[in-house]
């Protein structure tokens, strides 16, 4: 089997984290070994340079939208050339925690960032470079939000309003309608549920790719 760049993608409570490590556990049964982790923004010095100030930088000089997104961009790009390409290169398989869907969700729909520009920021800056399978976690602004609470302080992009992320949302669900390479999982479901869903959606991927000659 080749290796893949997979991506998990997803609002803030979504579980990307237990999602994660289902992930893994399948992937180890597959004999996948060398897994290369990623998150964005983040990933190389330069990236999480950027992640600080893009997510903790309300109450200092918070980004105007397009500069948040330029930044992103710049955070991502050098996450790709810097860490997951290589890492595909030499056989890795990458397990990203957000890629390009988030800013086409984030701030696309979100930010409200017209779409046309998005893409062609995306495909200025990546080229055909894409994640060969995307899992995407489902849930309601309100119910994930209600999650995250739990957690302590929020940051930035945490903060936003319900009506930010019901916004992020719409624009995900017409993102994933489009696209075959990304996968829906209802997120609202208990952890063990969840976790079900995704054997079930990347075992078959899986069995596809190993009759991939």
């Amino acid at each position: 089997m080749h290796n893949k760049f997979i991506v998990l993608e997803g609002l803030e409570g979504a579980g990307k984290t237990t999602a994660k490590d289902t992930i893994v556990k399948i992937l180890h049964a597959h004999g996948v070994s060398d897994i290369v982790f990623t998150r964005e923004p983040g990933g190389t010095p330069l990236a999480e340079e950027l992640r600080t100030l893009i997510k903790q930088s309300a109450n200092v000089d918070p980004p105007t939208d397009k500069a948040e997104v330029l930044m992103l961009y710049a955070a991502r790009v050098q996450l790709v050339e810097k860490v997951i390409k290589p890492a595909l290169d030499r056989g890795a398989w990458v397990l990203g925690d957000r890629h390009d869907l988030s800013s086409q969700a984030y701030q696309g729909g979100g930010r409200g960032i017209d779409p046309r520009l998005m893409a062609s920021l995306r495909d200025s800056v990546l080229g055909s470079f894409r994640p060969d399978l995307t899992l995407y976690l489902d849930i309601l602004p309100q119910q994930g939000l209600e999650r995250v609470g739990l957690r302590g302080e929020l940051d930035r992009i945490e903060q936003g309003s319900l009506a930010f992320f019901e916004r992020t949302r719409a624009r995900y669900l017409q993102l994933v309608a489009a696209d075959n390479r990304i996968k829906t999982i209802d997120a609202s479901q208990s952890v063990q549920q969840v976790s079900e869903s995704i054997k079930t959606i990347l075992n078959e991927w899986l069995s596809k790719q190993d009759n991939i000659i």
